[in-house]
């Protein structure tokens, strides 16, 4: 019981720091310092592949290390606790995002002033003048995880809920038409 109480507070934090990142995904916040060194770390771990990938490998990774523990997470069983992840899979798709936005403009500090990794990667690829368009993709895509996250975290604190909901349509008599 102390434990669902403590998850609970933890869904419910999540959900209100998810919705001021959501309403303003340019605004720097304490967890976006943590997205941005696994970021950069990621530029090491896909420098094999070359410029391209290396380029890429930051995104990459700020997507795939919270995806990692989603999924051990999710096959140790604790459902509830993947759903955390998952939530931080989605807060990265905003801060990536915003990057993706900037590729055209490129007024966002870099650190080491080095180059503008979505602006190299979409004017490679002929798509520099989609950056807005891809930009909110991927924002989408970012909400549609957070809501993921929260709903599944609820349902996995509160099944009953949902269950006794069904169970009331079942039992409710079909109109009359």
């Amino acid at each position: 019981m102390k434990e669902r109480r403590w998850r609970t507070a933890l869904t419910l934090v999540l959900a209100a720091y998810g919705w001021q990142c959501l309403r303003a995904p340019e605004s720097y916040r304490w967890l976006d310092s943590l997205d941005l060194a696994i970021h950069e770390t990621g530029h090491l771990v896909f420098a094999f592949g070359g410029e391209t990938l290396t380029l890429l490998g930051g995104t990459l990774f700020q997507l795939l290390v919270p995806a990692a523990f989603a999924v051990a997470l999710w096959r140790q069983g604790d459902r509830h606790g993947a759903t955390v992840p998952l939530w931080w899979l989605g807060q990265n798709c905003w801060n990536i995002s915003v990057y993706i936005k900037d590729a055209q403009a490129q007024v966002l500090p870099l650190v080491g002033g080095g180059e503008h990794d979505w602006a190299v990667l979409l004017d490679q690829w002929g798509w520099l003048e989609r950056d807005q368009a891809l930009g909110r993709a991927v924002f989408l895509l970012g909400v549609v995880l957070y809501g993921v996250a929260l709903v599944a975290g609820w349902r996995q604190l509160y099944p009953g809920i949902r269950v006794a909901r069904a169970d009331q349509r079942a039992a409710r008599p079909e109109s009359a038409e």
